[in-house]
């Protein structure tokens, strides 16, 4: 099945998370919808970053989400506020991790190479744009011969 995304992109991750994603067909395409979109694209993000966190944009932005979409021949994946997946669980006792988003769960596994490993694995779900890298114990470590996975695979 031939893919109906435009073959050359260019994403760009704001300070604040937001990912804006920009496709044309050819190069010089992409130079012009950049070039002729900056401003509207700036503001529109802001615009929109600060709905999401319940706040008020710090200036009047001239175009909506909406409106720079479908300037640019786009649509909206995901607008849903919040993306919020702090976990409501209580702190860790004796140990483990935490991260933005919560309690890390401890795995111990195998991996491909056939080698154990261990690690602190982000609760958010698969593919969330604010996931953490995993963090992993060292080999020889102390914490290594003290790890206590909630799950093994």
């Amino acid at each position: 099945m031939a893919s109906t995304e435009a073959p050359i992109s260019i994403t760009v991750k704001t300070p604040a998370g937001s990912l804006v994603t920009v496709r044309a067909e050819h190069g010089e395409d992409l130079d012009h919808l950049v070039a002729n979109s900056i401003d509207a694209l700036k503001s529109a993000v802001v615009e929109l970053e600060a709905a999401v966190r319940g706040a008020a944009p710090a200036a009047a932005a001239p175009m909506a989400p909406a409106q720079v979409a479908a300037a640019l021949g786009a649509s909206i994946i995901d607008n849903a506020p919040g993306n919020n997946w702090a976990s409501t669980s209580a702190p860790s006792i004796g140990g483990g991790r935490s991260c933005a988003h919560g309690k890390m769960t401890a795995i111990q596994g195998t991996g491909k190479d056939g080698k154990t490993y261990r690690g602190y694995f982000c609760p958010a779900p698969k593919g969330a744009f604010d996931k953490c890298k995993n963090d992993y114990v060292r080999a020889g470590s102390p914490e290594w011969n003290t790890f206590v996975p909630d799950q093994v695979k």
